[in-house]
């Protein structure tokens, strides 16, 4: 073989080898584009749609106020459940403790009254009761002193009985009855207080205002979305690989995005492997791979690098 021949045969299986690792290296980048998982915020409750504190196109923080609608009423049960839990608070201390200290002062005064009274009465039986015995007054009016003496002494046991009643507290199954009076009092407070706070409506996560779906003055039905929110940990990249090539993937698996727009590349990782094989999708299809059978794999960016990334860009994939 001549030296030229020779030479030719170099090139040729050099250029094999060159066009072979451009090829396996063409093989490890997949096309694919980043879309997004939205968060629709709303109210359970319905109402005027008072205040829009954000804009489309602005980025909320965790707690950030989004919207509020009118609560007059919401503030008036509130206030009503606070009345109503105050006065089953004191019903129930006041049942704990008995009656007040001036019912009972009076009814140590009618005591000390009739006390004079039944003595007496007392003193005139005893003084009948010897004149009775001389022959002094008749039968009759001996009866009536002693009856009198009787009736006296009956009203001081009586006024002793109530003055123990009215130290004492009520019973044991009135007080448990407004023990749970005051329980039902608190849990509507709560409800009243919680129906309130629905009212205001703030971020539960950092993210992108993507729409506002109302206007200031609008009705908003109950559990109408009324901010459309888009969390960057809820940016995620959709890409297809070849059914020969989605067994050498695996969850947890780094992979790169490259985008037109991007500063820098994107590292992410994958999250997901579709079970189900399906043709290449119409939308990132070539005459290379048109036809051809793929798995399609979803990756979630890092949170920095999610933010340079808008639901519906095409982006190359590259495993790492």
């Amino acid at each position: 073989m001549s030296c030229v021949r020779w030479l030719q045969v170099v090139a040729v299986i050099f250029t094999g080898m060159l066009l072979g690792a451009c090829a396996e290296k063409a093989a490890e980048t997949y096309q694919g584009y980043a879309e997004g998982e939205y968060i629709y915020v709303a109210s359970p409750l319905g109402g005027r749609l008072d205040v829009l504190a954000v804009r489309r196109g602005a980025i909320v923080e965790d707690g950030a106020p989004l919207f509020a609608l009118e609560s007059e009423k919401e503030n008036a049960a509130l206030q009503q459940a606070q009345a109503q839990l105050a006065t089953a608070k004191a019903q129930l201390s006041d049942i704990q403790t008995g009656r007040r200290l001036p019912e009972v002062q009076v009814i140590e005064a009618q005591l000390a009254q009739a006390q004079a009274q039944a003595k007496q009465a007392a003193i005139q039986a005893e003084r009948d009761e010897k004149q009775f015995a001389i022959g002094g007054i008749a039968e009759a009016q001996r009866d009536d002193s002693r009856s009198r003496a009787e009736t006296a002494a009956a009203r001081v046991r009586e006024l002793n009985h109530q003055i123990e009643v009215a130290r004492l507290p009520n019973r044991a199954q009135q007080i448990k009855a407004q023990e749970a009076q005051v329980t039902a009092m608190q849990a509507a407070l709560e409800q009243a207080d919680w129906a309130l706070r629905q009212k205001t409506v703030t971020a539960l996560k950092s993210g992108e205002v993507v729409d506002t779906l109302y206007r200031e003055g609008e009705w908003v039905a109950a559990g109408a979305p009324v901010v459309k929110l888009l969390p960057p940990q809820n940016v995620k990249v959709r890409f297809f690989v070849p059914e020969a090539h989605v067994g050498a993937l695996k969850r947890g698996q780094a992979v790169r995005l490259v985008c037109d727009g991007c500063a820098a590349p994107v590292d992410a990782t994958i999250t997901y492997i579709s079970d189900r094989v399906e043709y290449t999708p119409p939308v990132i299809f070539s005459n290379e791979s048109r036809a051809k059978l793929v798995f399609m794999v979803e990756a979630h960016p890092q949170a920095d690098g999610a933010r340079s990334l808008h639901p519906g860009q095409p982006v190359s994939v590259r495993l790492l």
